[in-house]
């Protein structure tokens, strides 16, 4: 029997596995219950499909991926990026990561870039993900920690207030640490869908994209009724007075007007929070994000937002209360921490800070001149490839782009226009069986390693079978590519070893790992970042005394509502929103291979109002035409009144979903705006399908 945790979401549910075949049996822990989600139970199942890499392949002159040795595979791709960067340079080859990957991987592939490519073109999925939350908490609390105290905290809450999150369907065990809230009447849920969370408490029904107007509403309510802790403000904030500027505009008739959201059900949401805040003898608050609130091009703003309400409330830093961000990806957290975004170094570095610069390069061996800068940001550096004096080839490793990003036919266009496309996957993925060298890699049961939670606490992931066929951990490939490409830095093929550097590298960072060992995780040890020493017992919960900011204040900053980037038109009147389904995760390159996941949720479908549908003629499960400024895809029509009438949803886990979504970048976070883009929708005979 092994004990590990689950290979999807990252409340990273405890799980023990029996071998032969695998058995998955929920575990107690605290942030699941000993409870799992419909993924987590047949997640076995994805570590036997029929169509499992188990040997490198390689594209033949035929252009046929053929099985072939690890070492040709290996020698054909070292050949050919010394051949690129001696004609083009360093930066000719870029790396792109993924937020499923260990710490250890992640890690590792920072390295790898920057050590053994020397390139400055490395990022990775997550900026899908969380990068509009991180670029929010580093500049408010100078920390970015998705939840800067453990998941139990909430359960004692008297209210919390969810924007863009479906905990019932993403992170089904999670919903237990809301009941406290809900019971009393404190489960607050923003969201344009009455979805499964929604329908659990109060639901703020906005218009797609208007999020971050609510808010400044909600804090409007809380300022101008004399709700806030203006003790609590004047003490740890910067800035008091910015919240009233900011927010002084927007009362909730105007909020309705924008979000259409009757403004007495802002004004409600807003006492019912205030009541539980403990300037006001509550039992506790919290404001929480998820992606329908973050992955916008003004998510940013958005968060910075929820973060000025909860400081007008006085919430973070105190136990029972806080900001925190629903982290997505199983390693969302710790895979944004070691190197794998592009102007990260490992302990949550900047790679533009001299000092950090000579502190990592002292650990790799290297010149502190010999790193190269900041990179380019995911989207950017996928809108790059194959320009004049873009990257020539790409190295992709746990990401499914062809699935993913948005507007994909541009996507599809620029991996296309590469020299060499590599992957290494579990899976036949769409981005996989369009590379010229596909890697075959281990997976969750079937390697060591560690995983950081949504709360920051470093988990051990345990093998518990032997990998298919000659299926290696990504650490192999990078060790033996740097050694072709004559890299004099270690890149050792052992999880624990990496870890152990992994702590030097991030040895008085902000996510200090130093203090962590796996024989402190392996004796049952809660572990929390920052660690800092041996002895250290971690830190569950951030900013008791102070922020991470110079001063240890946060930082209130005026935010202002904008528009949807590619809002409503006369020919594109609707809105599309994308999200998740409680059955398949991410891509589906995993879960669409499952066999009850599959059949419960097997094909794409648009989510659409009775009133719509019957503007348009089409019944449910008749198809539909939606069309956006970047593509159209065909699919069923589920009618539904949980949807709003100006709004179209459609779950992301299929492939042709995201050649419709708008890629729009958030000036700071470089988040792309998968959540809200117009649309036209049209009624679609079936002939004209077979046509």
């Amino acid at each position: 029997m092994t004990a590990t945790h689950c290979p999807y979401c990252a409340l990273q549910c405890a799980m023990t596995l029996s071998p032969s075949p695998v058995v998955v049996t929920p575990r107690e822990f605290p942030t699941n219950r000993g409870g799992l989600c419909r993924k987590g139970w047949t997640s076995a199942a994805v570590l036997t499909v029929p169509d499992r890499l188990t040997a490198p392949l390689v594209r033949d002159a035929d252009g046929v991926l053929v099985e072939t040795t690890w070492d040709h595979a290996l020698d054909v791709v070292a050949d050919r990026i010394k051949a690129l960067q001696a004609s083009y340079g360093n930066d000719s080859v870029a790396v792109f990561g993924g937020g499923g990957l260990t710490n250890e991987k992640a890690y590792a592939l920072g390295k790898f870039a920057r050590v053994a490519l020397r390139t400055a073109n490395v990022d990775y999925n997550g900026r899908f993900c969380m990068s509009s939350a991180a670029a929010a908490t580093n500049r408010s609390f100078g920390v970015d920690r998705g939840l800067p105290f453990p998941l139990t905290d909430l359960g004692g809450a008297q209210a919390i207030l969810l924007v863009g999150s479906n905990l019932a369907e993403t992170m089904p065990p999670a919903v237990a640490h809301l009941a406290a809230a809900r019971d009393a009447g404190g489960l607050l849920v923003v969201d344009p869908r009455r979805s499964a969370t929604a329908q659990l408490g109060l639901h703020l029904q906005a218009t797609p994209g208007s999020d971050l107007a609510l808010v400044l509403a909600l804090t409007h309510v809380v300022l101008q009724e004399g709700l806030a802790d203006t003790e609590y403000l004047a003490a740890r904030t910067d800035d008091p007075d910015a919240l009233y500027r900011s927010t002084a505009a927007w009362w909730p008739e105007r909020a309705e007007r924008v979000t259409g959201v009757p403004a007495g059900v802002i004004r409600q949401a807003a006492r019912v929070l205030a009541a539980a805040a403990p300037v006001h003898g509550g039992a506790g608050a919290f404001v929480l994000t998820g992606r329908g609130a973050e992955q916008h091009s003004k998510g940013t703003d958005t968060v910075t937002a929820c973060i000025n309400l909860a400081l007008a409330l006085g919430l973070p830093g105190r136990v029972g209360s806080g900001y925190g961000c629903i982290t997505g990806q199983g390693n969302g957290q710790g895979g944004r921490e070691h190197g794998q975004k592009a102007d990260q170094l490992p302990g949550y570095r900047s790679i533009a800070d001299p000092a950090a610069r000579a502190h990592v390069a002292g650990v790799w061996g290297v010149e502190p001149d010999s790193l190269p800068g900041p990179g380019k940001s995911a989207v950017e550096l996928i809108n790059a490839l194959g320009t004049a004096g873009g990257p020539r080839a790409l190295m992709v490793h746990g990401s499914n782009l062809l699935v993913s990003a948005p507007r994909l036919a541009s996507v599809r266009e620029r991996l296309d226009s590469l020299d060499l496309l590599v992957v290494a996957d579990v899976v036949p993925s769409e981005t996989a069986l369009i590379a010229d060298v596909v890697f075959p890699v281990t997976q969750w049961a079937e390697e060591d390693g560690t995983m950081t939670s949504l709360e920051g606490r470093v988990l051990r992931r345990r093998a518990a079978v032997a990998p298919p066929g000659d299926a290696r951990s990504d650490l192999a490939i990078f060790a033996g590519l740097a050694e072709r490409l004559g890299c004099s830095a270690a890149f050792s093929v052992s999880p624990e070893e990496v870890f152990e550097e992994l702590r030097l590298a991030s040895a008085g960072g902000i996510a200090d790992y130093s203090g962590i060992s796996w024989a402190r995780l392996d004796a049952g040890e809660a572990l929390y970042w920052p660690v800092p020493a041996a002895d250290h017992p971690g830190t569950p919960r951030l900013f008791a005394d102070s922020f991470g900011t110079p001063d240890g204040r946060a930082r209130v900053i005026a935010v202002e509502h904008q528009a949807v980037a590619d809002d409503l038109r006369s020919d594109a009147p609707l809105y599309l929103v994308t999200g998740r389904l409680l059955e398949h995760y991410q891509s589906g390159a995993q879960t669409r291979r499952v066999p009850e996941l599959l059949e419960a949720e097997p094909e794409v479908f648009a989510e659409i109002h009775p009133r719509v549908a019957a503007s348009l003629g089409v019944a449910d499960g008749g198809l539909l035409r939606l069309r956006t400024a970047r593509g159209s895809l065909v699919c069923p029509a589920r009618v539904t009144g949980d949807v709003r009438p100006d709004t179209i949803f459609v779950p992301f886990h299929f492939p042709g979903v995201n050649e419709l979504t708008n890629d729009a970048l958030d000036p700071i976070s470089r988040m792309p705006e998968f959540k809200a883009c117009a649309v036209e929708a049209t009624a679609v005979v079936r002939a004209e399908v077979s046509a």
